[in-house]
């Protein structure tokens, strides 16, 4: 299973919330590692940036070039960063449980006013208060929710439901396999990985490679073993088809929802209140 360009809460840890105001540890190459993150994941995604792309041209579409944004299970702040580059006048909050990763989004975004951080885990169900804001014009996560099983998802896509203002948008580009095509599914992931096995060959650095190197770093060796303790070695959760995510959205609220962009492997779920 691909892991995540942004890594979400699973586990009942106690939450505290930080800002950019955070000292970034001395020395540390943020930069360094937010583009290492980038080639590990482009590993698994090829076609990553394009997905970025079109939830963005979507975030225009809907509600406009300086959008309030929350980075749901931001991990490194992936989507905050290319959210910024396009949309200079957007603000970002970045809500995650995984210290390393919030180490390195940190780092990159201090003395940015327009981001902010909060430690959360989205299975705490009171994780919004701990918001700096009560509503938002966007929700947006990447390649994180496929770490919940179908039950505490669906829960969670209610709070986020709250969360997104009326005429607002919430929008999930991850895994979501439709069960009902074995055939093309299994050809996708032969294809996938005699692709990535190609790439192996060459450096490409996978995802526990990534993260041992990580331990490695005096900046990150502190937040990648407090990491473990949170997640262990990985968690798995489910990756139900894209009717499944649209049908629950509905559900919990919101008038709209369907893909506006998929991949053989991926699907961009957009949602409107």
């Amino acid at each position: 299973m691909t892991n995540a360009d942004t890594t979400t809460a699973t586990a009942t840890t106690a939450t505290t919330t930080t800002t950019t105001a955070t000292t970034p540890a001395a020395g540390a190459d943020w930069q360094a590692w937010q583009q290492s993150w980038d080639r590990q994941q482009e590993w698994y995604m090829p076609d990553r940036e394009e997905r970025f792309r079109i939830m963005l041209d979507m975030v225009e579409a809907l509600v406009g070039p300086a959008p309030r944004v929350l980075d749901l299970a931001c991990g490194t702040g992936t989507i905050t960063a290319r959210l910024l580059d396009r949309f200079p006048d957007a603000t970002s909050t970045g809500v995650d449980l995984d210290p390393a990763l919030l180490a390195i989004a940190e780092g990159t975004f201090a003395g940015d006013g327009r981001v902010s951080f909060v430690t959360a885990d989205l299975k705490d169900p009171d994780w919004p208060a701990k918001l700096p804001y009560d509503a938002y014009d966007a929700v947006l996560t990447a390649t994180a929710l496929h770490w919940f099983h179908a039950e505490p998802l669906a829960d969670l896509y209610g709070r986020v439901a709250e969360l997104v203002r009326d005429g607002g948008v919430f929008m999930n580009a991850d895994h979501m396999i439709d069960e009902a095509t074995p055939r093309i599914n299994a050809a996708e992931r032969a294809q996938r990985h005699a692709r990535m096995d190609a790439a192996k060959g060459q450096g490409a650095l996978d995802w526990s490679e990534w993260w041992q190197l990580a331990a490695k770093d005096p900046a990150l060796a502190g937040p990648t073993a407090r990491r473990f303790e949170i997640y262990g070695e990985h968690a798995d959760g489910e990756m139900p088809s894209a009717a499944w995510h649209a049908r629950v959205l509905r559900e919990k609220g919101f008038g709209e929802a369907r893909p506006v962009w998929c991949s053989p492997s991926d699907t961009l779920l957009l949602a409107v209140k």
